[in-house]
């Protein structure tokens, strides 16, 4: 009797190996590559009404201030007389504790939406106000942009507002290089009857909403008001200044004539430069035959741009979707030339509502998202709040979605020293992450570590 030996060839046995190891679990990672965060704390502030936060930024005693808006009366909120919603400031401390609240309004709707740190390290606070009553002193019809300069307890040093008949909505602000302002948002240019640029009723024809920025000096006066747009609906939702002075707005526009030369189609990331004296340099239109709306924009430390905000295409601009809509970034040369593109989602829909450069150069934006698969790792429920981090190259380094079973949304975040990531929002859940709801909607904050 004898036996036979059986002999395999090395590279077999490697192959085996392999194919034994990786399909010893029905379930594998799916993003392995990706960073593990973890969540720190997860907050809602309110009361038995409506309350959001809508912006957050860094402040240079090493702690945060967050901006939104307010209806309550009761939990939370202190010192507010009515119901109707104001502006709401938060001051946080380095590690995290409430410092103090602050709420500015009238009797009627007033709501902040973009908060900066001002270089006597006070605030100056931007958003929309149909008051004039209270801490506003005129209301020119409907929603006037509202500006509000204060100390650095909150305190209002002075306060401005700025519009005409119609539904003019303040949304982004920045301190610009000579120390003044630029507000931006958008302007009902019907309402206004070709109102809106400094010592001119225009003479094009415009209608809808347009994109308008304001010039203020340091006190607030205006030097300066120009409006942008075509015969639809055009609307600014982030402006930064370059370095040679200048300015870029980004937001969306359905528009395809009076100063936009190219739409692609439904609405597109719009995106123009314009002159420190508020003259028109160039405007670009980036998107596909779809649903395409820009949200933010920061610079790069290439001296570059990148623009954030949804994409509901998969043609033209956009190179990729993962299904309804997905965040869109892209990176822009300082002279408006698409340098590269990128979708990040699932196969539900994805809306990017942020960008903030983080330390390493890489970027966090937020947004929402109803997908559990592709980029998006879970769901809770209807909308999540969902935060990436990508690198300068735009490669995901993590995601981390935050949320109960009702809707939960992100629209503002910031990174801290230790690399740790604030995020704002609101929230109407009260389970799995959402621990408590105080009324209909509260103000969601929330760390990233």
């Amino acid at each position: 009797m004898f036996t036979i030996e059986k002999k395999y060839s090395p590279i077999l046995v490697i192959l085996f190996t392999f194919l034994i190891f990786n399909c010893s679990g029905t379930d594998t990672p799916k993003t392995p590559s990706l960073l593990d965060k973890e969540i720190d704390f997860v907050k809602t502030l309110g009361g038995s009404k409506n309350e959001s936060a809508r912006s957050i930024i860094n402040t240079t005693d090493g702690g945060y201030a967050v901006l939104g808006y307010a209806q309550s009366m009761d939990g939370d909120l202190n010192n507010k007389t009515d119901e109707s919603f104001d502006y709401w400031l938060l001051k946080f401390d380095t590690n995290n504790n409430l410092l103090w609240q602050k709420t500015y309004g009238g009797s009627d709707d007033d709501r902040g939406n973009s908060i900066i740190e001002t270089q006597d390290g006070g605030f100056a606070i931007l958003g929309s106000s149909k008051s004039s009553n209270g801490d506003v002193s005129t209301n020119n019809g409907f929603n006037d942009f509202w500006i509000i300069k204060t100390d650095t307890s909150g305190n209002i040093s002075w306060e401005k507002s700025f519009g005409f008949s119609g539904a003019d909505d303040g949304i982004s602000i920045i301190q610009t290089n000579d120390n003044g302002f630029l507000i931006t948002g958008v302007l009902d240019v019907t309402a206004s009857n070709g109102q809106g640029n400094t010592k001119q009723i225009t003479t094009k024809r415009h209608a809808g909403g347009d994109y308008w920025a304001i010039k203020l000096d340091t006190s607030g006066n205006i030097e300066w008001s120009k409006f942008f747009g075509g015969t639809f609906t055009d609307t600014s939702y982030g402006v930064v200044q370059t370095n040679d002075n200048d300015y870029i707005l980004v937001g969306s526009s359905d528009s395809e004539d009076v100063d936009i030369n190219n739409n692609k189609g439904v609405y597109d990331f719009w995106v123009i430069k314009i002159s420190e004296t508020g003259s028109l340099l160039w405007e670009k239109s980036f998107g596909g035959s779809q649903a395409d709306e820009a949200r933010g924009i920061t610079k790069t430390n290439d001296g570059n741009f990148m623009i954030i905000g949804d994409t509901r295409s998969s043609d033209k601009d956009v190179s990729s979707n993962n299904g309804a809509a997905d965040f869109w970034i892209i990176k822009m040369s300082s002279n408006g030339n698409l340098i590269w593109e990128k979708t990040f989602g699932g196969t539900s829909f994805d809306a990017a509502r942020s960008i903030t450069k983080t330390l390493d150069g890489g970027f966090v934006i937020t947004g929402n998202s109803r997908s559990s698969d592709i980029d998006v790792d879970s769901n809770n429920g209807q909308n999540d709040a969902w935060i990436i981090k990508i690198d300068n190259l735009g490669n995901l380094q993590w995601e981390k979605s935050v949320g109960g079973t009702s809707v939960d949304l992100a629209y503002g975040a910031i990174e801290l020293n230790d690399g740790s990531v604030i995020v704002v929002g609101d929230s109407s859940s009260s389970d799995l992450d959402i621990i408590e709801n105080k009324g209909f909607t509260d103000a969601l904050i929330f760390k990233i570590k």
